[in-house]
């Protein structure tokens, strides 16, 4: 009997979690792998509702939590101990692929340890555009990868301009439309009960800091919050990441305690937050969730700043600037309709798509030695 592949699944924040749980299930569920689940980051912090312990409640084996950070660490360190904590566990259970999520500094650890210790890396969703140090990261992670499960075909194309070999760049979309588009998300009453949200309508509010623009995290969170205060509509509010400027945001929201017309949350189980983005008014803030799940479902979206400048063009989505005039203009001029829904990062097939490549033997003898495609040279080639 051959002996199964292992494969170990990086996991870092409540986002990355959800978008990987849908692959994780699949190969859970097969008989040709064993899985391994490696939490840390924010997931170990009881700041941010200690998610690790939702890991731990659906996954009963082969979850390890490692804490690589405390509040205040920052995001050097964090890479630091991330490799160190990684790097003992793979050297113990030798797995055969390794990964990760999209521009996360842990995810860029969980590469380099992969790199380094001859392992396959696999990474979902590279090819992707920001405005924040965030793209960087990404970039770099895809360069030190060796699979790519992209979202769609432009995410493709940057990768081959980066260098990739399209033998190893697999389009399956984003794993978290296969959660969007089933029958399973829980009802709106039962959110809202969960939660004690007793708005009938509201909008959500994620704002996250830009490491790269730290020094304005003051003034831009401070005139967005009071734009939002000034609207007088209802929002459910939830925690920034923990990047370098977490703390001047979540100390902004003090502002918002006493008022009726806020609820803050320093987390949210991801299929539960589905069903509020999906029934809110709209979206405001800079999270990536305003781009893509929000184009999903047809929700409006106000993006502030530049943290997802690039990232796309849709229709539902206003951009403006961190002033809180602007930002109150932005509210106040959305139209009274959804829109009708637009989606170019996938169609829920994406865990079938990834269990396929799996079983796959060409995957698992793709070259740990990577090469550099030369982007002219095969653009010459198909040209002729």
């Amino acid at each position: 009997m051959t002996e199964k592949k292992k494969i170990v699944f990086l996991t870092a924040t409540r986002a990355d979690f959800g978008k990987l749980k849908p692959l994780i299930n699949v190969v859970k569920e097969s008989d040709l792998f064993k899985s391994y689940i490696f939490v840390t980051g924010m997931h170990t912090l009881s700041k941010y509702g200690s998610t690790y312990v939702e890991v731990q409640k659906i996954y009963l084996k082969n979850v390890f939590v490692y804490m690589n950070q405390t509040h205040t660490t920052d995001l050097d360190i964090i890479l630091a101990n991330t490799i160190i904590g990684f790097s003992n566990f793979v050297k113990e259970i030798k797995p055969d692929l390794i990964i990760i999520h999209g521009d996360r500094v842990e995810a860029l650890a969980g590469t380099i340890v992969g790199s380094l210790n001859n392992i396959l890396v696999g990474h979902i969703e590279g090819g992707e555009l920001s405005g924040n140090i965030d793209e960087l990261m990404r970039h770099a992670i895809t360069k030190l990868s060796h699979l790519h499960f992209v979202a769609n075909s432009e995410a493709q194309r940057r990768l081959t301009q980066m260098g990739e070999s399209k033998d190893n760049i697999f389009i399956i979309g984003s794993p978290e439309i296969d959660i969007m588009k089933s029958e399973d998300l829980p009802t709106l009453s039962k959110v809202k009960e969960r939660y004690d949200i007793k708005f009938d309508s509201f909008s959500i509010f994620v704002f996250h800091p830009l490491t790269t623009e730290f020094d304005n995290t003051f003034s831009q969170i401070h005139d967005t919050v009071s734009a939002l205060i000034s609207s007088e509509k209802n929002y459910v509010v939830i925690y920034p990441n923990n990047d370098k400027g977490s703390k001047i945001i979540i100390n902004e929201f003090e502002r918002l305690k006493n008022n009726q017309h806020f609820r803050i949350f320093p987390s949210l189980r991801f299929e539960y937050y589905l069903t509020l983005l999906k029934n809110c008014d709209f979206i405001i803030g800079n999270s990536s969730s305003g781009i893509r799940e929000a184009e999903f479902f047809g929700t409006l979206a106000i993006n502030i700043g530049n943290r997802q400048k690039n990232r796309s063009s849709n229709k539902n989505i206003i951009h403006v600037d961190t002033n809180e005039k602007k930002i109150l203009n932005a509210i106040n001029s959305l139209p009274k309709e959804k829109i009708p829904i637009q989606n170019s990062f996938g169609d829920g097939k994406s865990q079938e798509r990834f269990l396929e490549i799996l079983q796959d033997t060409k995957t698992w003898a793709i070259s740990i030695q990577k090469q550099f495609i030369d982007f002219i040279n095969t653009a010459d080639n198909d040209n002729k």
